[in-house]
């Protein structure tokens, strides 16, 4: 049974989402603020983490920092905050999705559902390939660089790998969104252009000889690499 911990400091919004989540077949664990979200991230291992952005002692953000700092475990934020600053903040800082409040809780369950598929559902053609430095075990969604491992999270390492197990081809951003993302998803396309940010920087020591993300400006995105 998959786990989900859901961090929300209003008991009446978190009563009603474990219900939901319990009724789908998760397990739940509850925090009702920022420093308990952290404690209990670290002592149970949960599958997602559904994630405030308002709450006492340590808000979303400072959470999500935390979390990334040690995970890749997927992470939805819930926020009151409709603002597109606010979306493209959270995405830049790892998120895996973002949800507005008011919010209706079969959304949430089925948001849950896709974020947790698309962490495990990427199956490329083939099972490893080498470019350099740089191996990619499709099998394993593991990524080495100069035999370390490279820490993505769930929704970069999907891009990543969606983009790689098509070298040389090039894929829009509504492409992209909708074969990473999923045809519900509807925030902005610079979710690709930040998720890809994030994989450069991941990136940074891969050297360019070998490969790279390639912009192809007023086209989209493109893995460059030989093996």
């Amino acid at each position: 049974m998959q786990t989900i911990l859901v961090a929300e400091d209003e008991r009446a919004i978190s009563k009603v989402l474990k219900v939901y989540l319990a009724k789908a077949g998760f397990q739940v664990i509850q925090a009702y603020n920022g420093i308990e979200a952290v404690n209990k991230f670290h002592a149970d291992t949960p599958s997602l983490v559904l994630l405030d952005v308002m709450m006492p002692g340590k808000d979303g953000w400072a959470v999500l920092k935390e979390i990334r700092a040690a995970s890749t475990c997927p992470v939805i934020m819930l926020t009151a905050l409709n603002d597109v600053h606010y979306r493209l903040d959270g995405l830049d800082g790892g998120a895996d999705d973002y949800i507005s409040k008011p919010f209706i809780a079969d959304e949430v369950v089925a948001r849950v559902r896709a974020v947790l598929r698309r962490s495990d559902d990427v199956k490329p053609p083939e099972n490893q390939s080498a470019y350099g430095s740089l191996t990619i075990d499709f099998d394993a969604h593991r990524v080495t660089l100069a035999e370390q491992e490279v820490s993505f999270t769930p929704r970069d390492l999907s891009l990543f790998l969606f983009l790689a197990a098509a070298p040389n081809r090039t894929f829009t951003r509504e492409q992209l969104l909708d074969e990473v993302w999923g045809h519900d998803y509807d925030g902005s396309d610079r979710a690709v252009d930040l998720s890809v940010k994030r994989i450069r920087k991941a990136l940074a020591k891969w050297p360019a000889s070998e490969g790279e993300i390639k912009t192809l400006r007023g086209l989209g995105y493109q893995f460059v690499a030989e093996e």
